[in-house]
């Protein structure tokens, strides 16, 4: 299989991004140094693409790319991964994760 890419959309409680960003970005370290990971960021909408249609306030895209399904398994069965979702589920209003291949 090729390289896996993920598209996460994750819309937290209302006033609640910079908070959860604050904790996604402590943890980015950990992910970064996994086997397999070759990408991983969050992203927000930009502000001055008016053309675009926006998430919103309470919303960022996370942006991975991963060197096989195995190790984004591995990545979301990790101690640090379950930790950040402990610390964030109560702040979190909706999660869709899209896991996708090389066209």
């Amino acid at each position: 299989m090729s390289r896996v890419h993920v598209i996460a959309v994750i819309t937290t409680k209302p006033g609640k991004r910079d908070e959860v960003l604050a904790l996604f970005r402590a943890n980015v370290p950990a992910v970064l140094a996994e086997d397999g990971c070759i990408e991983y960021g969050a992203t927000v909408d930009c502000a001055d693409a008016g053309f675009a249609t926006k998430y919103g306030a309470d919303t960022f895209v996370v942006v991975e790319k991963w060197a096989s399904l195995a190790a984004l398994g591995a990545h979301a069965a990790s101690p640090h991964m379950k930790a950040y979702g402990a610390k964030t589920k109560d702040m979190l209003a909706d999660r869709v994760i899209h896991v996708m291949s090389d066209a």
